[in-house]
């Protein structure tokens, strides 16, 4: 009681012409003011209010406004006090605020932020308690059919806002923003709208994703002609905020009180862009309608007039109901005779974009559009701006009707990797990609076959120079490979559609700027059992780039980029270099384009130890420019032979039953002939080769090449000769053999000896039938052997290095002996067999997989 006669005298005082004579009032002016209490801080749960000394607004509660305007004197300064609700003095207050109302005038004061310095986030030093006062507060709406609305962001840990009309049946359906761009703090000016019941939706500041939505009933409330101030409150996150009152909208009427929550409703709109990607010349512009409950009985004109390799932006669709889109020639008055018509119901958890491709002419075009028939293809996680303002995201559109499954490829970029980066796997008609969120930078971009290999074609996305920072696109592939095959339509292009609509930008097409190349490591001098590999051109900068580390004897690189169209410098280096200085060779190339590379490293190095000499087979790089990844023929294994150890004669290659494939071959050439088409689609793709002298009167040596058993089906690879003949005059040098390199890399796989070979010095032998199987081999093989006479032997294992890893002294016995050989303590590799009975040897290759 003592509080209320304080307060009752000391307003009195303040505005004193209201309990004086006229004749004795001072020529003093007043303001009025409303206080609404919107601190959600636990510590200020009631404040009370004074002016100076004055005792001005009682216990006031959060989410409570003061009754009715209070007078106060205007043209002076006063200091206004916001103190405890248990408070006795203006000496207790907790924060002033020094206000100068103007005379006449009706200030809005809302008291927002924190006074505790811990518990909430942001804290104090961000949000710290404040009054903030809007000075032209309207009592009343100008007229009796309107609502006045103030709105007050007061929501410490909320972002910058807009609050938004939604989609109400009506065009335009582009958002209706009442407040844009609200920060903490920050008033709007009144919105007077005409009075109904309204959808109000907070979005984020650029009006595309919904934070809540409210309903505010302002015909059911009857709020004809009334003022009101709409003000956010509380948190966002209340587990951050000392678990605090949670995020609503709440108003408060000129009449003061509890302020009314707005009650929260389910979100009753999305966000949806359409692509107009129709080759079709009958569809080179269409109108688009929409209907659903919220447009009423009639569909309503959402498009006009839109033109093949145009977007819209994005535009708002009713959600959680059935919405049916027709699309109509571009003349139309109404959705009647519809081109064609889609039904969704949309959710309000996804943004969409549709895209409308195929084809609706049922003649002139190739494939028809039975194939490939008109439609919208949905995505329903569509983005306006991208995850991080650094990056640009994309996302991948296939529409050509014509164009085959392909690759997104982001090419050699003059840093290592140069596996190829592809940025969408197998894009086929009508397909999307996920979201490449790709640091701003200018990009190449090729489209390329489904497996990366051959380049369709390439352009330029500039997406730094055109300032695309923070930018979500969609790339479409629009258009005809082949216009001529349908009706002359628009060639084939990558075009980029902006969240803001408007006519597709074509990408500028590039002249390609690199090719496919495969390394082959088939040198067998001891010196470079393994090398490094740099590479150097314009593209890669001043320094040279390690391409291949650690390149071991009889292992190949997988089809890697390299740039064309510049002088390329291949270095070969030591396994321990850090840098292509001091490198063992080097190599200058300047590639095209038009081709496919496969380099294969032959030869010496060592000036001595080797037979012939580096002299005479000097180390170098053999280069094949049309290698091939793929058979030309699906049901064909493509094979390229090289000729690569250095102390063989010339010789032909003949297959079993097919006679020669491959003639006077040299060292260091390849097949003349090119690839080899061998059909390996059935069993009869595996093939006995036998290498003979160059008049094919004498077989060198005989192999198998299980290309049905290998699966290589499909696939191109190339045959080495490698080794020496003989190793003893070669440093004891690896031994000769064929190998094959796959396009993936790896390890060459050695094509496997068909059987024992008798040692060229033998006359006669003691052994007799001797069988090696079964050759390949995984954890065993048996030695089977006729002999005559019975004794100890020996049976020695050897890897390539001419290590011996496995020893067995079995005794034979006269006739046939079976030996059985562990294999399973041994890596993967070639192996050699000796048998050595008396003093006869005989020897042969087992290959453990």
């Amino acid at each position: 009681m003592k509080k209320q006669i304080t307060k009752t005298l000391a307003i009195a005082s303040l505005i004193g012409s209201s309990y004086l004579a006229k004749s004795q009032a001072p020529t003093t002016s007043f303001a009025s003011i409303q206080v609404i209490h919107n601190s959600p801080d636990a510590a200020a749960t009631t404040v009370d209010i004074y002016a100076g000394t004055t005792l001005l607004i009682d216990d006031l509660s959060f989410r409570h406004a003061s009754q009715t305007f209070t007078n106060i004197t205007a043209g002076t300064d006063i200091v206004i006090g916001v103190a405890p609700g248990t408070s006795t003095s203006s000496a207790q207050s907790i924060a002033t605020f020094t206000a100068n109302f103007a005379a006449n005038s009706n200030n809005i004061i809302v008291a927002d932020g924190l006074i505790s310095a811990t518990g909430y986030t942001p804290g104090i030093g961000t949000a710290g308690f404040t009054l903030n006062t809007y000075t032209a507060g309207l009592l009343a709406a100008p007229n009796g059919t309107t609502t006045s609305l103030l709105v007050h962001h007061g929501s410490t840990d909320a972002p910058t806002v807009d609050v938004v009309a939604p989609f109400t049946g009506a065009v335009p359906v582009i958002p209706n923003a009442l407040v844009n761009n609200a920060s903490y703090g920050d008033f709007s000016n009144y919105l007077d709208l005409p009075t109904a019941n309204y959808k109000i939706q907070v979005r984020d500041q650029n009006s595309e994703n919904v934070v809540a939505e409210y309903s505010a009933p302002l015909s059911a409330l009857n709020l004809d002609g009334a003022a009101l101030t709409v003000v956010a409150s509380g948190f966002l996150n209340p587990a951050n905020n000392s678990n605090g009152p949670a995020f609503g909208l709440y108003v408060a009427s000129v009449t003061g009180g509890s302020l009314i929550p707005l009650p929260s409703t389910t979100v009753t709109s999305t966000r949806l862009q359409a692509i107009h990607n129709s080759a079709d010349l009958a569809a080179a512009q269409v109108d688009v309608y929409l209907q659903s409950a919220s447009t009423g009985t009639a569909a309503i004109k959402i498009i006009d007039n839109f033109a093949f390799r145009t977007a819209s932006p994005y535009i708002d669709v009713p959600v959680g109901e059935v919405v049916t889109l027709s699309i109509s020639s571009p003349t139309s008055t109404s959705a009647a005779g519809a081109i064609a018509t889609f039904t969704y119901n949309l959710a309000s958890s996804s943004k969409y974009q549709l895209i409308a491709s195929g084809l609706v002419s049922t003649s002139g075009y190739a494939p028809s559009s039975t194939v490939t028939p008109f439609s919208l293809r949905a995505y329903a996680s569509a983005r306006e701006r991208a995850t991080n303002t650094n990056n640009t995201d994309l996302l991948v559109f296939h529409g050509s009707t014509d164009a085959p499954t392909v690759d997104i490829v982001a090419p050699f970029t003059g840093s290592v990797p140069v596996i190829p980066n592809i940025l969408v796997n197998n894009a086929s008609f009508g397909g999307f990609s996920n979201y490449l969120e790709l640091p701003t930078a200018n990009y190449k971009i090729q489209v390329r076959d489904q497996n990366s290999e051959n380049v369709v074609a390439e352009y330029s996305a500039p997406l730094s120079t055109l300032n695309l920072d923070g930018a979500a696109l969609t790339v479409v592939a629009s258009g005809f490979l082949t216009p001529s095959n349908n009706s002359n339509g628009a060639a084939f292009g990558l075009y980029v559609a902006s969240a803001t609509g408007g006519s597709l930008i074509p990408l500028p097409s590039s002249t390609v700027t690199s090719t496919r190349l495969q390394a082959i490591h088939n040198s067998a001098d001891l010196a470079a059992a393994q090398v490094d590999v740099y590479l150097q051109s314009a593209s890669t900068g001043t320094a040279a780039i390690k391409i291949i580390d650690n390149f071991a004897f009889r292992t190949a690189s997988p089809y890697i980029d390299v740039p064309v169209g510049e002088v390329v410098t291949l270095s070969i280096a030591a396994p321990t270099s850090t840098s292509s200085a001091s490198p063992i060779a080097t190599f200058t190339y300047n590639l095209a384009s038009s081709s496919k590379y496969q380099l294969i490293a032959s030869g010496l190095v060592s000036a001595t130890g080797y037979s012939p000499s580096a002299t005479a087979a000097p180390f170098g790089l053999r280069a094949y420019a049309s290698a091939r990844e793929r058979s030309t023929n699906a049901n064909n294994t493509d094979v390229l032979v090289f000729h690569g150890a250095t102390d063989a004669p010339i010789v032909d290659v003949q297959a079993q039953g097919a006679g020669t494939i491959v003639n006077d071959i040299a060292y260091g050439a390849f097949n003349a002939a090119g690839y080899l088409e061998l059909a390996t689609n059935t069993t009869a793709g595996n093939f006995t080769l036998h290498v003979t002298n160059a008049a094919g009167t004498a077989t060198v040596a005989s192999y198998g090449a299980p290309l049905n058993t290998l699966g290589t089906t499909g696939l191109g690879l190339t045959v080495l000769a490698s080794g020496f003949l003989d190793p003893t005059v070669n440093s004891t040098g690896p031994a000769f053999g064929l190998f094959a390199a796959l396009p993936a890399g790896g390890a060459l796989i050695p094509l496997p000896v068909l059987n024992l070979t008798t040692s060229l010095n033998e006359k006669t032998s003691e052994l007799t039938n001797v069988i090696l199987a079964p050759n390949p081999a995984n954890d065993f093989t048996t030695v089977k052997i006729n002999s005559l006479t019975s004794e100890e032997s020996t049976i020695t294992v050897s890897d390539v290095n001419g290590k011996v890893v496995l020893t067995l002294n079995p005794t034979l016995i006269v006739g046939d002996n079976t030996i059985n050989i562990s294999l399973s303590d041994l890596t993967n590799g070639i192996y050699f067999i000796n048998v050595n009975h008396g003093n006869k040897t005989e020897y042969g290759k087992i290959i453990k997989f």
